[in-house]
């Protein structure tokens, strides 16, 4: 798949969901903030609880840019443990090691992140630092990182995270809580999708 052809699959996704996957999605969406399609502007109908729990669910799935399997595992883990699922679930995903690259600004686009790191699903633990290789620092990619270059597409840094961006460096400082990650999703709603199958 070429970047054009995906990039136009992230807008309209975006456009789908009624969230900005990407930076480009975001100004499509301020443009047209409608589904696509020649329906895209009419008012749909009443959706059903099962499609707001699926849209819910595809939300999260999107913009942690994951597979459906690896939601899936990653809920039955979230709901192993103590406390909210929902809770559990969002601090689990957001501990990934492509998700924290983004967070840290090393990328624009979780896709890009992805293609950053060796393993993107690595579960990084509180106290863990995230650092790019010596050899990689001159990569055109981590120098527009290292100078800022991301700040402007890119939610402020959560404060679970310390960031020392011209050294190329994270810090995962402690376990993030639901209300500091900056992902768009009624969580609930995706543990009562999984609830129900």
């Amino acid at each position: 798949m070429t970047t054009k052809s995906q990039d136009r699959r992230k807008v309209r996704l975006s456009r789908a969901l009624g969230i900005a996957l990407t930076p480009k999605a975001a100004k499509y969406l301020e443009k047209r903030p409608y589904a696509p399609g020649e329906h895209g502007r009419t008012k749909r109908k009443q959706d059903s609880d099962y499609a707001v729990r699926l849209r819910e669910k595809q939300r999260l799935r999107e913009q942690y840019g994951i597979r459906e399997k690896q939601l899936r595992n990653t809920f039955n883990e979230a709901r192993r443990k103590d406390g909210l699922t929902g809770e559990n679930l969002v601090e689990l995903l957001e501990m990934r090691l492509d998700a924290l690259v983004l967070r840290a600004g090393f990328a624009r686009t979780t896709a890009q992140a992805r293609q950053l790191v060796d393993r993107p699903s690595f579960r990084v633990k509180p106290g863990q630092t995230i650092h790019v290789k010596t050899k990689s620092e001159a990569l055109e990619p981590f120098q527009v990182a290292a100078a800022g270059g991301h700040a402007e597409v890119l939610p402020p840094v959560p404060g679970y995270l310390s960031v020392e961006l011209d050294k190329l460096q994270a810090r995962l400082e402690r376990r993030p809580k639901r209300a500091e990650v900056p992902v768009t999703c009624e969580v609930q709603l995706v543990v009562e999708y999984y609830a129900a199958r």
